[in-house]
Formats: C-alpha cells, structure tokens, sequence
C-alpha cells in the first residue's frame, strides 16, 4: 500500500505539460446559477425512476420540489423517462434515444437507481448500468460532486467512533466521462487463454476542466484541495498529478495536496475530518465515494449532482437500486430530497428553496424521523419519512 501524501502551496510553478490547457467555464460550475428565488420561475424537469426502489424514492423527491414550486409560487412540469433494466425490456436499450431527446431539452434531471438481479447476466448484450454511462456522456455531464457529511443526531449509526466522525463535512468531485469506464474493452482468445482488455484513457483537457472546478469549489471553502491518484504506479495518473500542479499556479490562496489512491482509502476511514475537497478520475470516485458514504451512518442519506458545461444537471441518490427492499416501501428517500436541492441550487438558481429542503432534512432528523437502515427501533417508510420532512419545509 503506497502511504504517499505530498503537499503544495504558495507561488506559481512551471507547467510540466507542453502547451496551454483548454479553458472552460468557470464561473458556471465554480457557483451555482444566479436567480432571484423571489421571482415565479417555470422548469422542466424528467424524472428517471429506473429499477428497483428507484421510483420510490424519486415520488418522495417530486413531491417535496411540489410543494417547493407551491410556497415558492414556482411552475415545475414533470416527465418520466425510462432508463436501465425496465428500459431494456421495454424497448431494448438501457437509454432509449427518446430519453435522452427528453434529457437535453429539459431545465434539471432527476434519477432513481438503474439495475438489479434480472439483468446480471454477464453474457448479457447490454446492462442496466449503460445507461448511466451514456447519458452522462450524451449530455456532456462530466463532474459528479457528492457532499458528504455527518448530522449530529447520526452520529451512532456511523461505523467510526464519535471522534472521528464527528464534524465530518467533505466534498468528492469524480471525474465522470473518461477513464477506464469509458476506454476500449474487448476480449482476445490467444495460445495461453482469453485475454481481457480494459483501457484507461484521458486526455489533459478532461483532467484540467474537473481539477479546476475542485480548487473553484475549495476556494469557497477550507481553501484545501486532495487530488487522488496513483501516480506510483499508473502513467495516466502521473498526467493526473502533472495537470493538477499546473492548475496549482492559479490558486495561489488554495492548498494542494497529492494522495495515492490505496493511502486515500486507509484515510477516509482513520482521519476522514482532515478532508475538505477531493478530486479525482472516475474508477477512484467511484469507489471512494461510496466508502465515504458509509463513514455518515448509511447510503441513503447522500446526494450527488452531476454537472456539465450548461446550467443542466442530473441528479441522483448515492445508492443503488436496492432491489432486496424494492416495492416494501422501506428505502430511505432522504438522500433523493437533498439531490433535489442540488437541483434547486445548481440547475435552477433557488438557493433559498434549496437550503429550505436541507434545513427540513436537519429538523426532520432533530425530531426522530428515521426509516430503517438507521437503526432506529419504530422506523418510518419511505412515504413516512417524506412527510416528515414535508412537516419541517418552510
């Protein structure tokens, strides 16, 4: 296990990279959307249930951005879309190019869960899970930010004792439209067995546009950026850290600090609180993000909104489709209402509704609503657990 965590500060450095890096937008994904919340807005938004608890949890969600839209004296229309396995039986593909006609012509996106036992089979011609990989690429969506964070009244349903724990508020930016998700796979019968190929691909500019939106977003924070990598081992991470240096040297005011991937996961778990804002390539996201999640007590609690070049977004719980509580009405909706904030907050500008919905979350929480992956000895179900936080809107 490499144990490497370098850090960098101060002064502008030389760019190791020949020729200049592709500029992007940055005051778009370095803040939200500027709106006035006090003036009637109209948004389109789709809906993606997908499989599994998927359209549970996105039910709650769109009622609670109802009664949003309602005290706000806002118009929201919805449509539903298909997308992952019930799109696959239904029409053959995990995205139905009349989803992604939808996707693009709307203001926001929200997403259930794709997948589930029916459609693992390995010899499959497609997965659920295609879908997601597509649309992210078919609406240019390459920026996955995932707050993770502890609430106090949660704190024991958290695997880390309380000093660890305890003030945990991260943000985990995953590169979503390159890497190894997104190289050349294919399989090869040679003299010695089958061959298996997975390619991991990036260009620069697709490393500059994410780490640039990070140190944005640490800006505004603790002025602390981590970039993970694996550049011990790994010549697209090497690229990785040579792109995030060069960016260095326009935020003099932000701290940069190198963490190899495996010391990264050993981290989150014994100092997770010394985190601020982490960037990293896809494969590594995923996986650190979703053992991230974990350290606040459970899957359910988080959001994530996935961001592009334009103010549209797709916004999705963490966790998956969860198709072992599917139709009990159990699932946990909290973390599909605080990714309709993200909605709220990144996609439409309404900062004030947004922060109404994270604020209710909070109170709903400080009264005792839990469903049942917190522990709790009389858990609410997902509709339960919706109205309790309706009960707390303002």
């Amino acid at each position: 296990m490499g144990l490497e965590a370098t850090s960098e500060s101060g002064g502008p450095r030389k760019s190791p990279l020949a020729g200049p890096l592709l500029p992007i937008n940055r005051a778009r994904l370095a803040s939200p959307l500027k709106c006035d919340y006090r003036a009637t807005m109209k948004a389109k938004i789709v809906l993606l249930p997908g499989d599994g608890v998927g359209p549970e949890v996105t039910g709650q969600a769109r009622i609670v951005l109802e009664a949003v839209a309602r005290g706000a004296g806002h118009e929201f229309s919805f449509e539903t879309q298909l997308i992952g396995g019930i799109a696959i039986d239904e029409t053959g593909e995990p995205l139905p190019p009349d989803t992604l006609v939808a996707c693009k012509a709307a203001d926001a996106i929200m997403l259930g869960a794709v997948g589930g036992p029916k459609w693992d089979d390995p010899n499959a011609k497609t997965r659920p899970e295609k879908g997601l990989l597509a649309i992210r690429k078919g609406l240019g969506l390459f920026a996955n930010l995932r707050p993770v964070r502890s609430y106090p009244e949660l704190i024991d349903s958290s695997p880390l004792k309380l000093e660890r724990i305890q003030g945990c508020n991260m943000l985990i930016l995953r590169e979503l439209t390159g890497g190894l998700y997104f190289g050349k796979q294919y399989r090869e019968q040679t003299e010695r067995g089958l061959k298996v190929i997975d390619t991991l691909e990036y260009m620069d500019f697709e490393i500059e546009r994410i780490v640039r939106l990070a140190f944005e977003l640490a800006r505004g924070r603790t002025k602390k950026l981590t970039s993970v990598d694996k550049a011990n081992v790994l010549e697209s991470s090497r690229v990785w850290r040579q792109v995030a240096t060069q960016v260095k040297a326009d935020f003099a005011d932000v701290t940069l600090e190198h963490q190899l991937v495996d010391s990264c996961a050993m981290r989150l778990v014994t100092a997770p609180t010394s985190f601020d804002v982490i960037v990293t390539e896809n494969m590594f996201g995923d996986i650190l993000s979703d053992e991230a999640a974990v350290l606040t007590g459970s899957l359910g609690m988080l959001p994530s909104a996935s961001l592009g070049e334009g103010k549209l977004g797709l916004y999705e719980p963490i966790h998956g489709s969860a198709p072992d509580i599917a139709g009990k009405g159990i699932a946990n909706p909290v973390g599909t209402i605080l990714s309709a904030a993200l909605l709220l907050r990144h996609s439409l500008g309404l900062e004030a509704e947004a922060a109404s919905i994270e604020r209710a979350v909070e109170l709903a929480l400080a009264a005792g609503a839990r469903t049942k992956d917190l522990g709790s000895n009389n858990p609410l179900s997902t509709s339960g657990m919706g109205e309790a936080i309706l009960a707390k809107l303002n």
